[in-house]
């Protein structure tokens, strides 16, 4: 087993850090956050995400959480930046917090040989940047240390992050140091082999015996990560655009993705209409990667595309409401959900943030709730967001139109027989394609699902 540091206890590095330690390893995870850091050391988790807390409290003896990069760094084999790269104004990431933290590295870095991990999503050739970085901190420092810098981006949805870590679909290391991807593989061995025993809570995919390793150069590896979200995130504006074209001439979206969808060439997941997508990863990294094409040149037109589809279909649930009820000056419209999806509390680039926004510009009056996000929101969008309810039947009542806009299951399955009559138009607008049309027409609504029509 190994001694390993995680610089940044975000979605990445708190995940990243609680399944290395439960695979074994010894893990440090540092943070210049010193409320998050204790908040940690009592065995709260700063975010929310099925198991992590669970997880983290049960690997207390491997794992610590510290504000002081010394100790850490040097006695690691291994050192994972796991920092955020918010994007800038001109579609750019913001590579300050790795910057910093790739100088602490090369501060205090140990004498034995150590593989420093760019976790973080970061722009094609910031593997070469952070060694220089690192090299010049430890010139600085009067360091004599050997190190190499290897890319190993992530591949985890919030929300199933542990599993998505514990049962990979493939990990990819990127590393013009043969030594440094050896490192890399042990530090990895149980994952690839899958030999270790299984979370109680998160039991192994049936039929899921190993997980690929793809060992390439930096710079692939760094554009592997954009170009999986890109196509992800272009997959689900696709079939947003096919769904407007199917409400138009009659057509069915949900039988088309079927249909397109098992095709072994397309692959059925990502073809749900909808709002479309929203988190931190797809908005960030398609710009990013439109941002680094146009300094060598190059137009990424269908990236670009993917991006304009996703952003009208936002604008298309206001275009609804302002089809149904005419005038949204003074109406009480009802959001449910407000992360960007269920099963995390991140509302960064979320829907819902910008409807309400939108609805609001237009008078209305927009109540939202969410069931794990609500305190995040009070927080960070306070009253740039929606009055945030304390319960869902608030959210309905006295309502002239509901949209569901995160899929959380308790919001799909409200008790719809108690709700709807609290309203005062029975108008229900479905962003997820989650509900279902007969239950809901049978109780007086009128639904309408975004790529399904009326």
């Amino acid at each position: 087993m190994m001694n390993v540091s995680i610089i940044g206890t975000g979605y990445v590095g708190l995940t990243t850090g609680a399944a290395l330690a439960f695979l074994g390893h010894r893990v440090t995870c540092i943070d210049i956050d010193p409320k998050k850091v204790e908040q940690l050391k009592r065995g709260e988790c700063p975010i929310y995400e099925p198991e992590l807390e669970n997880i983290l409290k049960g690997c207390r003896d491997r794992l610590t959480f510290t504000t002081d990069y010394e100790p850490a760094i040097s006695g690691s084999q291994v050192v994972f930046i796991a920092v955020g790269t918010p994007s800038q104004a001109d579609g750019q990431p913001d590579l300050s917090y790795l910057k910093s933290a790739a100088q602490a590295v090369g501060r205090n870095l140990g004498p034995k040989f150590t593989v420093v991990v760019n976790k973080s999503t970061v722009p094609i050739g910031s593997g070469n940047w952070v060694e220089s970085i690192v090299r010049d901190a430890m010139r600085e420092a009067k360091k004599e240390a050997s190190f190499s810098v290897v890319s190993n981006p992530e591949f985890l949805r919030e929300g199933s992050a542990l599993s998505d870590m514990l049962y990979p679909d493939r990990i990819v290391v990127g590393s013009e140091d043969p030594s440094a991807t050896t490192v890399m593989q042990d530090l990895y061995l149980p994952l690839l082999k899958q030999s270790f025993d299984s979370p109680k809570n998160l039991p192994r995919p049936k039929g899921f015996v190993q997980s690929p390793f793809v060992a390439t150069d930096l710079q692939s590896a760094e554009l592997i990560k954009y170009a999986a979200n890109a196509f992800l995130a272009l997959k689900i504006s696709f079939i947003n655009e096919v769904a407007e074209l199917a409400e138009r001439v009659g057509a069915n979206a949900g039988h088309i993705a079927r249909g397109i969808g098992l095709d072994a060439r397309i692959g059925e997941r990502f073809l749900q209409a909808g709002i479309g997508w929203g988190g931190s990863c797809f908005a960030k990294d398609t710009s990013a990667l439109i941002s680094t094409a146009r300094e060598y040149g190059l137009p990424m037109s269908i990236t670009q595309a993917a991006r304009d589809v996703n952003s009208r279909q936002r604008a298309r649930v206001i275009e609804i409401l302002l089809s149904e009820l005419r005038i949204l000056k003074g109406k009480k419209i009802g959001i449910l959900g407000l992360a960007f999806k269920p099963f995390t509390d991140d509302l960064r680039d979320a829907p819902a943030f910008e409807i309400s926004s939108r609805l609001k510009e237009r008078g209305a009056k927009v109540v939202g709730y969410d069931p794990i996000a609500n305190s995040r929101v009070r927080q960070e969008w306070a009253d740039r967001g929606p009055i945030v309810a304390d319960s869902v039947a608030e959210v309905f009542a006295e309502s002239d139109a509901v949209v569901l806009v995160t899929e959380w299951p308790e919001l799909v399955n409200s008790d719809w027989k108690a709700l709807l009559p609290s309203m005062k138009n029975k108008l229900v607008v479905d962003g997820r394609s989650a509900l279902d049309r007969p239950t809901l027409t049978g109780l007086g609504a009128k639904l309408i699902i975004m790529g399904y029509g009326a």
